[in-house]
């Protein structure tokens, strides 16, 4: 019964999280954003919404929880800078016989290093405060955090570019022939919410229910498990994108997650849990950063190549035995 029930906040967190980002894409849209804005903020946010609101439900349900919230902080970070990047590069390798650039990636070189650039040091510097647990410091990398995310998003709507394709049609207009109204894209926000919410609050419960049951850490579970759940089936889009010769759109999907991962989601951990992170958490981090500094290094020059692949495969499967024989 608890493996159903976790398959089913799976597929509430998933469903709400693509009726959200689709959402989101049509308000920006309709404010008329600009695709820097569009592809590498509003979407980027849409998708990295489950990760925050996992950590808020789980406080919410009790002090038991925590490990749940640091969880899907510290995991989403991890997730991206190696097993969404691994994707991205297994299919730049596995397409290149029906791409016109090959195996490379076209890119621009100035938001991949814009991204990451905003993503090695503040999230370093989330991990630091996990280790040093001083409330005063906290409290000033949350403002130093939320300042440096202001100025990335100035940064990139001034940058423009990003996403140039048209959002999927919205999923609550049923006529498609002319735009969304204010209303349906609304409604679907609404609804989008509400089941990413559910989902997070079924999830928080199941996945202390498995940990007791499996007798490990929640935290060891949470940190793959929570962002499996929700990063995943978003950068599975990646490698459609880059069969369709979509380059910056799959490489900013990932990358602009990362920026937001590490200063408003980090933000939020110090805000609302201990922030005390233990040995896996900390693991996991160095694993993401060290994902995050091998796609600096690639990304820009756009030839990944079978090295970095294996590199990022080695940091996930490294952590995953480490969390599973180190304790």
């Amino acid at each position: 019964m608890t493996a159903l029930l976790l398959a089913a906040a799976f597929a509430l967190i998933v469903a709400g999280a693509v009726l959200f980002t689709n959402a989101v894409e049509w308000a920006g849209r309709r404010l008329d954003l600009g695709q820097g804005a569009v592809g590498s903020l509003l979407a980027a946010v849409g998708t990295a919404l489950p990760e925050s609101l996992i950590p808020v439900v789980a406080v919410l349900a009790g002090s038991e929880s925590e490990d749940v919230a640091i969880g899907a902080i510290v995991g989403a970070p991890f997730m991206l800078g190696t097993v969404a990047m691994l994707l991205v590069g297994a299919a730049a390798l596995g397409f290149r016989g029906r791409r016109s650039s090959g195996a490379e990636l076209q890119v621009s070189r100035a938001s991949v290093q814009r991204d990451l650039g905003l993503f090695l040091p503040c999230f370093a510097v989330g991990l630091l405060l996990g280790v040093i647990g001083s409330g005063v410091l906290d409290l000033l990398g949350v403002v130093g955090l939320l300042v440096a995310y202001g100025f990335y998003a100035r940064a990139t709507v001034r940058a423009g570019g990003g996403a140039e394709e048209e959002p999927k049609p919205l999923a609550f207009d049923r006529s498609r022939d002319d735009p969304p109204t204010g209303f349906q894209i609304g409604a679907q926000l609404v609804v989008g919410l509400v089941l990413i919410v559910g989902g997070a609050e079924l999830f928080v419960e199941e996945i202390v229910v498995v940990a007791e049951s499996l007798g490990i850490s929640t935290l060891v579970l949470s940190l793959v498990l929570a962002p499996l759940a929700t990063e995943l089936p978003e950068k599975l889009n990646s490698v459609i994108w880059i069969r369709r010769e979509k380059d910056q759109l799959a490489v900013g999907n990932i990358t602009g997650a990362m920026a937001f991962q590490s200063t408003v989601a980090v933000a939020l951990g110090l805000l609302i849990t201990d922030w005390d992170l233990d040995r896996f958490a900390v693991a996991a981090g160095i694993a993401g950063l060290a994902g995050g500094a091998l796609a600096l290094w690639r990304l820009p020059s756009g030839r990944l190549g079978i090295l970095a692949v294996a590199g990022w495969s080695a940091l996930f499967i490294g952590f995953v035995a480490y969390a599973s024989f180190g304790g």
